[in-house]
């Protein structure tokens, strides 16, 4: 019998229990040990500079592939609409939105400057770009950072424990600790809320509780 074509019955059984908790147990671990190293500082430093640059009329500008791309989105959100309570909007923008812009970059230059070329455009002085890549070795994403750097942008970079090139490319980079994709998405969505909360707080003390 060809084995594409077995039966469920044919098939061994999943633990699918056992799977589910310990990818739980994982996911729990690899955030404890955020508390064990850098990640603590380096995002109450990654706050301290988005909180000036935003204070001063600078902004965020967020990019990555992928899951990074939907994560930069919803960070971005989370600034411009609100997070912990009601308060004014703060400036962020995720280069991973238009799609015109991506194609049109990718197709007419090379993928690899989709988010360089967006932060020519839209980057000044004083903003805050925050790259996101769990290998650290996004040509695109180091491309956009690299960019930023040259031009006077504060640099900063959310990955994984892989070791890529990032981590010399970015002022400040928060390096989740875990080399598997999933546990360092997790990780890192958990850390920009916090950095988010942290801006709220500085920039908006009245709702402080």
């Amino acid at each position: 019998m060809d084995k594409r074509f077995s039966t469920p019955e044919a098939r061994p059984k999943v633990p699918v229990e056992a799977l589910v908790r310990a990818r739980i147990n994982e996911s729990i671990e690899a955030q404890q040990r955020l508390l064990e190293g850098p990640v603590m500082e380096d995002a109450i430093k990654l706050a301290a500079v988005a909180t000036s640059s935003l204070r001063t009329g600078g902004k965020l500008l967020l990019f990555g592939n992928g899951g990074s791309a939907a994560d930069a989105t919803h960070i971005a959100a989370e600034f411009v609409g609100r997070f912990s309570y009601d308060r004014g909007p703060l400036a962020a923008l995720s280069l991973t939105e238009n799609a015109a812009s991506l194609t049109a970059i990718s197709n007419d230059y090379t993928y690899d400057e989709i988010f360089a070329r967006q932060v020519r455009a839209f980057g000044q002085p004083g903003d805050v770009a925050i790259a996101i890549t769990t290998s650290g070795a996004s040509r695109n994403v180091i491309s956009g950072l690299t960019v930023a750097g040259e031009m006077g942008i504060h640099t900063a970079a959310l990955t994984g424990n892989r070791g890529g090139p990032i981590a010399n490319v970015a002022d400040v980079c928060l390096e989740m600790p875990s080399g598997t994709t999933a546990r360092v998405q997790e990780c890192y969505l958990l850390v920009a809320h916090i950095v988010c909360e942290l801006v709220e707080r500085a920039l908006f003390p009245l709702h402080t509780r």
